[in-house]
């Protein structure tokens, strides 16, 4: 056998061990057809932390783990007596601040009538000075009470504009308050389940302590790990198909939302020994958000499974990974 015709039998299996090596990857081992990867993974849903803004005594919790939550249903209460007190006291300050303020009012009607008093006692003394009738020193009281009297007008305005001012002060610290009372109630942020109950009542607790943890199930999504020649050919919202462990008749559809930026190694969990030795790609996959609103009380995270993702676009899905969800309750 020649030189030649030992490389091109060289080259020949070089090439052959790729293309069996890329089959393997897109296959992994399944009777999948050119064009697919599978991964294993797990059910993972958005979480969500229910904490305290203030801090004070859980008074109570409305909700147990398990329980599904409305958005805005109130899950649990912090003990608000002292700050309902400092309310009473802030809207006993309001009514005092617009009684003042009231009367501040008709004390300046009252100087504006003590003006057009002066204004037409002015004008009198100057009529019968020219006349002559009233002397010069009549005149300037008259003067002098007019430009008192205005002056009290002046004042008296600045007073109204002191005492709505006080009224505002006085307004805002109210409406502060029952801001703040409102968040001594804790209200689920977005509808979900309860996960975890991390306070029970009577507990002091500080600012920002978590008590509850939610979790989304409008935000559902498997996160699994991919090879390199695999997440490489990956689109933004290409398809995907799960099988979970528990429930393995059906199919359930997905979508690429995320393929991480840098490889990294696969955790244990995932691959076998040798494989972890291989940088893979991170890779999100989404179940979309109106498939789960018909199974919102059967979605369990946690729940291992397989996804195949159909790495070319131009691949048809085989008939065994056809979508099949059971029926919704």
């Amino acid at each position: 056998m020649s030189g030649s015709t030992r490389f091109l039998i060289a080259a020949l299996v070089l090439a052959l061990s790729g293309a069996a090596l890329w089959y393997a990857v897109l296959r992994d081992g399944d009777d999948l057809p050119p064009g697919f990867a599978k991964a294993n993974g797990r059910i993972e849903a958005g979480r969500v932390d229910v904490a305290t803004k203030f801090a004070g005594r859980l008074a109570e919790i409305l909700v147990s783990e398990g329980d599904r939550v409305e958005a805005g249903q109130i899950l649990a209460r912090l003990d608000d007596a002292q700050i309902r007190a400092q309310l009473r006291e802030a809207e006993a300050q309001v009514s005092s601040a617009r009684q003042t303020l009231a009367e501040r009012r008709a004390v300046l009607e009252e100087r504006k009538s003590a003006l057009v008093f002066a204004e037409k006692e002015l004008f009198r003394a100057r009529e019968l000075g020219e006349r002559g009738f009233a002397p010069e020193e009549r005149i300037d009281l008259r003067l002098s009470q007019k430009e008192s009297a205005a002056a009290a007008v002046t004042s008296a305005k600045a007073g109204i504009a002191a005492a709505e001012a006080q009224v505002e002060a006085a307004q805002a610290t109210v409406d502060r308050l029952r801001a703040d009372l409102e968040d001594y109630a804790l209200h689920a942020p977005r509808a979900g389940r309860v996960q975890y109950r991390l306070a029970e009542p009577g507990e002091v607790l500080g600012a920002g302590t978590r008590v509850l943890t939610l979790i989304d199930l409008t935000d559902v999504v498997m996160t699994v790990y991919l090879p390199t020649g695999a997440a490489g050919r990956l689109a933004y919202g290409a398809e995907a198909r799960l099988v979970l462990d528990a429930a393995p008749e059906y199919v359930i559809p997905a979508s690429v939302t995320f393929v991480a930026g840098e490889a990294q190694f696969t955790p244990k969990y995932v691959e076998t020994e040798e494989e972890r030795e291989t940088l893979m790609f991170r890779v999100k996959l989404r179940i979309p958000p109106e498939i789960l609103a018909d199974y919102q009380d059967v979605v369990k995270t946690g729940v291992p499974g397989v996804a195949h993702v159909r790495v070319d676009p131009s691949a048809s899905w085989p008939e065994e990974l056809t979508v099949r969800l059971p029926d919704a309750r």
